[in-house]
């Protein structure tokens, strides 16, 4: 399912449900390591962290210390034990046991396993496929307020999959994330409101996201606003700007090509430069413009 990726960033300062409370621990590493060798969970999970930030690979001691806190039920330690075994580092690539710690930390509320968990159930990569599981997951991390939860969720509602199709309910959850930044959510809800799918149909508000998707360097939002442009929907119509926006999308969507020649066709040698060098301007006062789709 497109957009269905695990979150792989090491989000550790997010707030989850069953996390131990902060508790001052040890700033040097020889006292700290004292801690955690005592059993402290709080400092086994510290310790890992250290190992894992490490510019020398010390990988297999992260593992080790976050497999201690995670076996003493530390959530996070759970989580990161899950991301190691998905990865394979520190320890053997095994999905299975990387879904094994995710469900443990997820069944205690940590948002990014209970996302992590539900793109497994959504994929069927170490565990059964399971459509139903899938939008339970998503449902909770997106009830936290986890952007990937929230964008997952919708897409569930929007295609129908693991729950009745629902446009509204897709549309709901699309605009979380997308007011949470993300750029894949920008795009869907923009989309919707293109087609006035789950909303009212308005051309005004599909430029605005399709805008703050674009200017995150996401291609087809790219291609959708220079759309817009060439059809005059939602903004003036405006060639000029159409083509500048579809050069900058060939960077990460080469498809635009073909559509960005199409329209040049129309256009004179002066328009035609106009709009090449609108496109520079466009990417040197905002660099990420050319982020390139993954």
């Amino acid at each position: 399912m497109k957009y269905l990726l695990t979150v792989l960033a090491m989000c550790l300062c997010l707030p989850v449900v069953g996390a131990d409370k902060e508790t001052p621990l040890p700033k040097d590493f020889k006292s700290l390591k004292a801690l955690a060798e005592k059993g402290d969970r709080v400092a086994q999970y510290a310790l890992g962290q250290k190992f894992w930030n490490m510019v020398k690979d010390e990988k297999e001691e992260a593992a080790k210390w976050f497999r201690k806190a995670a076996e003493q039920g530390h959530n996070r330690a759970q989580y990161m034990l899950g991301q190691m075994y998905y990865q394979g580092e520190g320890v053997p690539k095994d999905f299975k046991e990387a879904v094994k710690w995710w469900r443990k930390a997820a069944e205690q509320g940590h948002a990014l396993a209970q996302n992590n968990l539900g793109v497994r159930y959504d994929d069927g990569e170490g565990v059964a496929e399971d459509d139903k599981e899938a939008v339970k997951w998503f449902h909770k991390a997106a009830e936290q307020g986890f952007v990937g939860g929230q964008k997952n969720l919708g897409l569930m509602y929007y295609q129908g999959k693991g729950v009745e199709q629902d446009f509204k309910e897709a549309a709901k959850w699309f605009r979380k994330a997308a007011e949470q930044g993300d750029a894949e959510a920008q795009l869907e809800i923009g989309k919707m409101y293109r087609k006035g799918k789950g909303v009212a149909e308005d051309d005004h508000e599909a430029v605005m996201w399709f805008r703050e998707a674009a200017g995150q360097g996401d291609a087809y939002a790219q291609y959708f606003l220079g759309l817009m442009y060439a059809d005059g929907e939602g903004v003036p119509k405006d060639d000029v700007t159409a083509h500048a926006w579809w050069s900058i999308a060939a960077n990460g969507f080469e498809q635009v090509k073909g559509v960005k020649d199409l329209l040049a066709q129309t256009m004179t040698p002066e328009q035609i430069a106009k709009a090449e060098e609108l496109a520079k301007e466009m990417i040197k006062k905002n660099p990420k413009l050319l982020q390139k789709e993954e």
